[in-house]
């Protein structure tokens, strides 16, 4: 968005990734203590056009300011979409029925409030479901389950209250800023089963405004971090059936900004069937497409914005296979997909580059260290650093600017 001539400013956590990005600036520091007065004092004194949240409690926290805050109503409406449409993209449930009634091919699904339910559902839909918490993120609220016993244990253990001590935790050892925010569980936590479609994940991003679908990016996911973990290597695809999707529920929603969409491709059948949504930035805005452009150009573009002659010059991606960096070179260095994907990493912001190279800042504080040390547990996995210069030599940048490269991980 820097490149498409907006200016950018950030709210963050400390050693957040974004510090290491030319062009962006001013940051604000996610506090703890009061994390959504803190959204609110960056938004008052960034004064922005539009708000872009790449995270999903950042959705939520925009949802509470827009019920308490009415001078800051016009932004998030013009950042997000129809406030009437909040209640249903946090509702897994709900948002599938609207999927459903606008024309979605969706997987059978139905709202649990008692262990009642689960067995009406398995006397229904005898077989593979699964079970999911709203107010979750990143698979932690999400489980498989093959019989009804095992949907009765899952619920209970959502339903069970998460203990102080990891909301400490998060704090601590994860600098979490959001840590013990609670307004993204809330007292009363909604659940939903769900019928499992076995196939392959994919998943799109979706550029909208007022309604209006600008343009989309669709992958399907080839590999990811751990069995449910995000993508880390993705093949481009073009899907009528998703595309008709995005524009139904873009209109049917009133969406803007940038939203994704999860999927399941049947095996045998070749059908998506629309699992999730996304209302928040993911990983494809920033991909150059030659039909197209990028995502992150088309919403700057409605905004007014001109592009720099930088942006005007960069070439399409002349692959179908990408490979997101750094995810990809720690995750899955030796997946063969490797040597025919294209490398998306950012030559052009060298300090970026050398500050995915390394353990995230959070895990290279002493207390992580410490932590991680007595509990036994593995970190996650870094780039090697031989593979990237490898990458950097076969993509002409052996002598790029990226600088001194950290010494492991």
């Amino acid at each position: 968005m820097v490149a498409h001539g907006c200016e950018v400013a950030a709210l963050c956590p400390r050693g957040h990734v974004l510090g290491n990005v030319a062009g962006v600036g001013p940051l604000y520091l996610y506090r703890s203590r009061n994390s959504v007065a803190t959204l609110e004092r960056a938004l008052a004194t960034a004064a922005p056009d539009i708000v872009i949240p790449c995270d999903d409690r950042a959705v939520w926290q925009l949802h509470d300011l827009h019920a308490h805050r009415p001078e800051l109503r016009g932004l998030i409406e013009t950042s997000l979409g129809r406030a009437t449409a909040f209640p249903i993209v946090r509702s897994r449930s709900r948002f599938m029925e609207i999927a459903r009634e606008a024309g979605v091919r969706v997987p059978e699904s139905q709202a649990l409030e008692s262990p009642a339910d689960v067995s009406a559902w398995f006397r229904a839909y005898p077989g593979t479901a699964v079970v999911k918490v709203d107010g979750t993120w990143g698979g932690s609220g999400v489980q498989i389950v093959h019989a009804e016993e095992q949907a009765r244990l899952a619920l209970e253990r959502f339903s069970t209250p998460q203990r102080r001590g990891s909301s400490w935790k998060r704090w601590l050892i994860n600098q979490d800023p959001l840590a013990f925010w609670e307004g993204w569980s809330g007292p009363n936590r909604h659940f939903s089963i769900q019928r499992f479609i076995p196939g392959r994940p994919a998943n799109c991003m979706l550029a909208a405004w007022q309604g209006r679908l600008l343009g989309m990016v669709s992958v399907e996911v080839l590999c990811t971090q751990g069995k449910t973990g995000a993508s880390t290597i993705v093949r481009l695809i073009r899907s009528e059936a998703m595309v008709r999707d995005a524009e139904r529920l873009t209109a049917t929603l009133g969406l803007s900004g940038f939203h994704g969409l999860d999927y399941i491709v049947e095996e045998g059948t070749g059908t998506p069937f629309l699992i999730e949504l996304n209302a928040r930035c993911t990983q494809l805005g920033h991909l150059i497409l030659r039909d197209q452009g990028d995502l992150a150009g088309l919403l700057c573009a409605q905004l007014g914005a001109r592009p720099r002659a930088a942006v005007q010059s960069e070439l399409p991606i002349d692959r179908d296979t990408i490979a997101f960096f750094p995810q990809a070179l720690a995750w899955n260095p030796d997946s063969p997909f490797m040597q025919q994907s294209y490398h998306d990493i950012p030559w052009t912001q060298p300090a970026l580059v050398r500050e995915l190279l390394r353990d995230p800042w959070a895990e290279r504080q002493w207390l992580a260290r410490v932590y991680h040390w007595l509990r036994g547990k593995e970190r996650s996995p870094v780039p090697n650093v031989v593979n990237f210069l490898r990458l950097a030599a076969k993509s002409g940048f052996a002598s790029s600017p990226v600088g001194e490269l950290p010494d492991k991980g």
